[in-house]
C-alpha cells in the first residue's frame, strides 16, 4: 500500500460508496490545488493524503474457525485517492 491509499471495513452498498466520495471531497477537495502547502513542492495530491488520513491505513479482523469473522454486511475495501502509485497488499496474521 502507499501513503495516499486506504483500507477500511464497511457495507458494500453503492449509495454508501457515493456518499463517501462526496463527503471526502467536501472535507478535502482536490481543487484549488494551491490551497494546500504540500502542493507547493510540485505535487498535486495533498487532498489524497488527507483523505487517506481520514479513512485509515489498516484493518484488523478476527479469524474464527479458519474464516474471517465479519459482521453480516462487512467487507474490506481499498480506497485509492491518488491512482498514480504502484500497489501491493500485505496481510499479516497474528496468533494468540
Amino acid at each position: 500500500m502507499h501513503i495516499t491509499a486506504s483500507v477500511f471495513i464497511n457495507d458494500h452498498e453503492h449509495g454508501l460508496h457515493q456518499d463517501y466520495e462526496k463527503w471526502l471531497e467536501e472535507l478535502a477537495p482536490h481543487a484549488p490545488i494551491d490551497q494546500y502547502h504540500h502542493n507547493d513542492t510540485g505535487e498535486d495530491n495533498a487532498d489524497a493524503h488527507m483523505k487517506r488520513q481520514i479513512m485509515g491505513r489498516e484493518v484488523m479482523v478476527a479469524i474464527t474457525k479458519g474464516k474471517l469473522d465479519f459482521g453480516t454486511w462487512e467487507q474490506i475495501f481499498y480506497g485509492e485517492f491518488d491512482g498514480r502509485r504502484r500497489k501491493r497488499v500485505l496481510v499479516k496474521i497474528i496468533g494468540e
